[in-house]
């Protein structure tokens, strides 16, 4: 019952709460956004979902649009100021996905949604992970986060998937906060977030 209809009454139900009781945080971080990093506020890119369906993932922005002399745009590291990396430690550069989640397109709890790019790199198991909504947060989040490897990531998302249910999700909602506030897991050793998925390795 809970997969089938309970799951999804949370998220609408979180989700109108969390813009109903906490509207203002998402002015004032707008606001930050705008004063600090400039326009656009909002950073939107396409994600897989469920099925593979594509959709527009969003987020508070966190980077800078830096060019070097030839009009390319820096490194990730470089474009990061310590505004953006304060957004990404606190989470608080995911309040926008509730939007996603209350129109259907995410879940509180899920695999987190990856590039499109990395949709032909799948193999039939690591596929499965958009057999459900992907989420805001999710079993690999609370288990290492992105400091640690894709192939565990993977196998802990088809773990959730697998054996979900509400308490489950209530437990990984309560781990993902008490994450962000030890701010664990953030990103891996000398990458600003993660590396790449660049397949499988063929034998």
């Amino acid at each position: 019952m809970y997969r089938y209809f309970f799951k999804r009454f949370i998220d609408i139900l979180a989700s109108l709460i969390a813009f109903t009781c906490f509207w203002w945080v998402f002015l004032i971080v707008g606001c930050l956004v705008k004063t600090k990093l400039g326009s656009p506020i909002l950073f939107k890119q396409e994600r897989p979902g469920k099925n593979g369906k594509i959709f527009t993932m969003y987020k508070f922005r966190s980077m800078t649009d830096a060019t070097d002399k030839d009009g390319k745009l820096l490194s990730d590291d470089e474009r990061l100021p310590k505004f953006g990396k304060l957004l990404r430690t606190t989470s608080l550069d995911e309040l926008p996905e509730l939007w996603n989640v209350l129109k259907g397109e995410m879940s509180l709890v899920g695999p987190r949604p990856l590039l499109v790019e990395y949709l032909e790199r799948y193999n039939d198991f690591q596929a499965r992970r958009h057999e459900i909504c992907p989420g805001i947060t999710g079993w690999a989040q609370v288990n290492g986060r992105n400091n640690i490897s894709w192939d565990k990531k993977f196998r802990l998302d088809i773990e959730y998937i697998d054996s979900y249910n509400f308490l489950l999700d209530i437990k990984i909602l309560f781990l993902t906060l008490k994450k962000v506030f030890l701010k664990e897991g953030i990103s891996q050793e000398d990458n600003v977030t993660t590396t790449k998925f660049k397949g499988n390795k063929k034998l």
